[in-house]
């Protein structure tokens, strides 16, 4: 049996796939062309799929997205999961037990396992620990009133950890911040992005990102 990987396009998802050997597909979902929070335009996301040579499932939501439909929606591509052969969905998060509980109730009576395998990792050494092991993303949105704004489009680097204020968690697991992976362990091609501006979406500031050859 083998694994699928919920991918918001981040550092978490990126560092937790480097720890899974049997992922054979990523589902991700998507509103008016973008990733959700993050801002990302789909295209960006189906090229990291393809760098890392793994199946890319979207899951399309109108916007707005009642909840309802949300789960009816992603409960679809679970059961897609599991009639492709996966036994086991993972996931990146790292603390907040009511994403985790939520997680466990959605995937209940599906056949599928939720598996955490940073979970609890004390997160100041698991950002350096992304870093060492060549991860490169890049912050595409912050929350302005907790992480200064021109640190969206900055890389996630010892720079970034270094400038962020006392009390914001240095893998923004609270929302703080959020990434999209270029490149890093099981990339066989960087995914090569340049920041073109920024926007404010739904009361974060995003970077506007686009391929750069």
């Amino acid at each position: 049996m083998t694994a699928w990987l919920s991918w918001s396009c981040g550092k978490d998802g990126a560092f937790a796939l480097g720890l899974r050997a049997d992922v054979t597909g990523l589902f991700t979902t998507v509103s008016a062309g973008r990733v959700p929070v993050h801002g990302v335009p789909r295209k960006l996301v189906e090229a990291q799929a393809a760098a890392l040579d793994l199946p890319l499932h979207v899951v399309e939501l109108p916007w707005p997205c009642p909840n309802a439909e949300y789960e009816r929606r992603t409960g679809a591509a679970l059961a897609a999961a599991r009639a492709a052969g996966a036994d086991t969905v993972v996931y990146g998060d790292l603390f907040l037990a009511d994403i985790r509980a939520y997680r466990e109730r959605s995937l209940a009576g599906t056949g599928l396992t939720p598996e955490f395998p940073l979970w609890g990792r004390p997160t100041g050494a698991l950002a350096r620990d992304m870093i060492a092991a060549g991860l490169r993303p890049v912050v595409v949105a912050v929350d302005p009133a907790r992480v200064p704004a021109h640190l969206a489009g900055h890389a996630f680097d010892d720079e970034f950890l270094a400038a962020l204020p006392e009390g914001v968690d240095p893998c923004g697991e609270n929302g703080e911040f959020h990434t999209f992976v270029t490149d890093g362990p099981g990339f066989g091609a960087p995914v090569p992005v340049s920041v073109t501006g920024t926007a404010e979406r739904d009361g974060m500031l995003v970077a506007e990102l686009s391929p750069r050859a």
